[in-house]
């Protein structure tokens, strides 16, 4: 029984890897040289009041020709680290402000 499950091992294909995370958000800085700041609102429930709240999370991301304005609603997608804190791109906007 034991040789039966690691021959099942062995014979297994290997792992495909997840889709890339996306996220929707405001740009709130366009400040930078192809990048932007933005701001991704998100629910949380307090642990003792059981309230809902709005958090807000900021993502530095990678805007190749600086198309995006501050008040854009854009998706941004996770990506290969590009710099110290970027590791996002911008893949469309939604919304022109």
């Amino acid at each position: 029984m034991v040789e039966a499950s690691a021959d099942a091992r062995q014979t297994a294909a290997p792992v495909a890897k997840g889709r890339r995370m996306t996220k929707i958000g405001r740009v709130v800085s366009d400040k930078m040289d192809k990048t932007v700041v933005v701001a991704v609102d998100y629910q949380r429930r307090h642990p003792i009041y059981h309230k809902s709240m709005t958090r807000t999370s900021r993502f530095k991301a990678h805007d190749a020709n600086n198309e995006c304005k501050v008040g854009d609603v854009v998706r941004i997608e996770e990506s290969r680290p590009i710099s110290k804190d970027k590791h996002w791109v911008v893949r469309e906007i939604l919304e022109r402000a």
